[in-house]
């Protein structure tokens, strides 16, 4: 589960790490600095001063930006009764009065979704979401040199598989182009296409999912591509051509040292790009019925 993390002050960020991680991938953000993350999802965690009146309003700002977390979980220290009214007023749905207290609200937040997900197979929306969060907690890794979750990445691949299977691909490509955008979105289609052909073809279980992991897993060398030519709307120039090529040896570099990965997995992240006719699509699959673009 990812928890972002609002803090007005940096020191406060390797006591929460040391706290939250490894169960949790913490993806942290100083009050005020930086743009926000699209199509958040996750928990947000808030640990800020709100004496101070400018920053009670750059919080107000931060969480219209990032109105789509369904947790908001704010340390008020001491739980002073006007923080509290004002929290309350921000929207947190849980209140703690030291940073200590929120690891035990994480797990239960965290069971209640295990619960609600084995009442049933978890719908296509919440699969988006826990895929998407999943590829924004594994690019966030890559970025901050640290190492990517395998288990991770099987447990967003094994929702997309269950609600490919439970729905079909066409639903779930709808879901996705509805909810998300840019490279998550592009991942998330192709993991769906993967699996969908995998399954018309009737392959093992064992076979669906490791398709399904490869697919999750094969543009994680984006996360090393600089933003400006990833999330560049007009064509890329040669030069930036050039570099977006060398996402998937990137991303076998990033991989091949990953406990548990399978070498064959290995191999398809380092030569997908080869793959693909030209239009976007893996030779062999036909546009009108796997359409991901």
């Amino acid at each position: 589960m990812l928890v972002h993390f609002i803090t007005d002050e940096p020191t406060k960020l390797p006591a929460i790490r040391a706290m939250l991680e490894p169960r949790y991938h913490v993806v942290p953000r100083i009050l005020g600095a930086g743009d926000p993350p699209t199509n958040l999802y996750g928990v947000l965690m808030v640990d800020v001063d709100l004496r101070q009146m400018d920053r009670v309003e750059k919080v107000r700002l931060a969480l219209q930006q990032l109105s789509r977390a369904p947790e908001k979980v704010f340390v008020i220290h001491n739980l002073a009764r006007s923080l509290v009214s004002q929290t309350q007023a921000l929207g947190a749905t849980v209140i703690v009065s030291r940073a200590t207290e929120a690891v035990s609200k994480l797990a239960q937040i965290e069971e209640a979704e295990r619960v609600a997900q084995n009442d049933g197979a978890a719908p296509s929306s919440q699969a988006s979401k826990d895929g998407a969060a999943a590829f924004a907690s594994m690019f966030s890794a890559v970025r901050a040199g640290r190492p990517i979750s395998l288990m991770e990445a099987e447990h967003a691949t094994a929702q997309i598989v269950n609600s490919v299977k439970q729905d079909g691909l066409a639903p779930w490509l709808e879901e996705v182009r509805r909810y998300h955008e840019g490279t998550f979105q592009h991942c998330l289609l192709v993991t769906g296409v993967a699996v969908g052909f995998a399954l018309e073809m009737g392959f093992a279980a064992l076979d669906v999912s490791r398709l399904g992991l490869a697919a999750t897993l094969h543009d994680i060398g984006k996360a090393r591509i600089p933003l400006s030519i990833l999330d560049k709307p007009a064509r890329l120039d040669p030069d930036e051509d050039e570099i977006m090529k060398r996402h998937p040896v990137i991303g076998y570099d990033l991989l091949k040292g990953v406990a548990g990965i399978d070498p064959e997995i290995l191999d398809g992240v380092r030569h997908h790009h080869e793959y693909l006719d030209g239009s976007g699509y893996p030779d062999g699959l036909k546009a009108q019925k796997f359409p991901i673009s």
